[in-house]
């Protein structure tokens, strides 16, 4: 019996362990665990995001193994007086040229002052720019004649690109409100830059950032494919005109996630030629709320599918989950879902609107319209700030159809019944919908 146990103790020892038998994959088998909700109010929270898909692990290393150029060694001088504009410009020429991944660095403790700017690709290799610092805007409106007035800093053709840093833009747009016409009426109504804009830019990552009074929107993507957005703060005053804070047009497969905004119009608009967007954990207020639209301005032909905001709190805006077409116009909205919303204190929580008129003249009632189509409020809750929480108002000629309603919970913010307005909607309901009834 010896001499058999120690011919087994001797099998053991130099037989190999079959596939899945190790140690480590019997300790790992079920998996780690992660909380199933963030309070994406709390900074401390926000930082302790999941890492992300392997390409972006990948991207997010490339800062310290890249080469790094610094704006102040382009002659920056980040005094918050300087016009360092001609700096930044041959700090991104160097990175756009080279043949290695770069790091263009705006270094923290720093104010620059920049004019209109536009980065321009397509660049050689990958580049990250590590905002650490403040951009701060050019306060002399004559900085843009003759350049874009709608631009101020603009990133171009740029793939394979990053911006992050936890550092701070500025759009110093005190100085434009007060000329805006939704201002002082006496002012004739021009368009005023976005602070920070995305053209053509495919594979693209934009995540912990601070903005702040932008001269109108904050940060816009058009054109882009395959974007990350994520961990952004967004602040300017309750009453700044078209301050926007995320604005996504024309863009494919974009996701934004983990942001607070709080800005005069819509927390985050999505037009026309969008699909594929989603949005989640996300507060809003002050604000418009989240929107799609507004399309089909002026006869034209807009298209959204396929929207998903998912996990959100709007907190006093003027609407919660809008949708607002203009009469007259053509293509469709379809293919979107709104769904673990909470309203606080919400004008109009729920909006479908396809008679929307922005205008100073009265819009009158057409035969076309933007189509409405498959789109669905689930576990939506919380109070509104008016008697109407459910507002449908749609085209005669041209009904939304395939609403649903699922398990939606709103009453007044003074605890009152509240209301749903229904006009030329085919509306579906499952669960317990509070307010359950239609008045047209």
């Amino acid at each position: 019996m010896g001499a058999q146990k120690l011919l087994l103790l001797l099998l053991a020892l130099v037989l190999p362990l079959r596939p899945g038998d190790s140690q480590h994959e019997q300790t790992f088998s079920g998996g780690p665990s992660f909380p199933t909700s963030l309070d994406i109010t709390e900074s401390s929270a926000v930082r302790k995001l999941s890492p992300g898909t392997t390409n972006e692990r990948r991207r997010s290393t490339l800062g310290s193994a890249s080469t790094v150029r610094n704006v102040k060694d382009f002659g920056a001088r980040g005094d918050g007086s300087s016009d360092d504009t001609k700096a930044f410009a041959a700090a991104w020429k160097a990175a756009c040229s080279s043949s290695a991944p770069v790091t263009v660095l705006v270094p923290e403790g720093k104010a620059y002052r920049l004019k209109p700017i536009t980065f321009s690709g397509p660049c050689k290799s990958p580049i990250t720019v590590a905002i650490k610092g403040t951009i701060l805007a050019s306060g002399r409106m004559s900085d843009w004649d003759g350049a874009d007035r709608r631009l101020w800093m603009l990133f171009d053709k740029v793939d394979g690109l990053r911006v992050e840093g936890g550092g701070t833009i500025d759009g110093n747009g005190q100085v434009w409100w007060k000329v805006s016409c939704k201002v002082d009426s006496a002012q004739p109504c021009k368009g005023a830059p976005t602070a920070l804009t995305f053209q053509s830019c495919r594979g693209l990552t934009v995540t912990d950032l601070k903005f702040k009074n932008s001269q109108q929107m904050h940060v816009t993507f058009s054109k882009c494919a395959n974007v990350r957005i994520s961990r952004l703060t967004i602040s300017a005053p309750g009453n700044s005109p078209n301050t926007d804070g995320i604005h996504v047009s024309g863009s494919t497969d974009v996701k934004i996630s983990d942001s607070v905004i709080r800005t005069g119009d819509d927390c985050i608009s999505i037009v026309s030629g969008s699909r594929s967007i989603t949005a989640t954990n996300i507060v809003c207020g002050p604000g418009h709320g989240i929107s799609i639209g507004s399309l089909g301005a002026n006869g034209a032909e807009h298209t959204v599918s396929d929207v998903l905001v998912d996990t959100a709190r709007l907190e006093g805006t003027t609407n919660g989950v809008r949708i607002k077409t203009w009469q007259g116009g053509k293509g469709y909205a379809r293919n979107i879902i709104f769904r673990n919303i909470v309203m606080d204190n919400v004008k109009n929580p729920i909006i479908i609107d396809q008679n929307y008129c922005d205008s100073p003249k009265s819009c009158g009632e057409q035969k076309s319209a933007v189509a409405v189509s498959g789109v669905t409020f689930q576990n939506v809750r919380g109070t509104s700030a008016t008697a109407v929480a459910m507002d449908f108002d749609c085209s005669r000629t041209v009904p939304c159809r395939g609403i649903t309603l699922k398990d939606v919970h709103l009453v007044t913010a003074s605890g009152a019944p509240a209301k749903t307005f229904c006009r030329n909607v085919n509306l579906s309901k499952y669960g317990t919908v509070v307010p359950s009834t239609c008045s047209s």
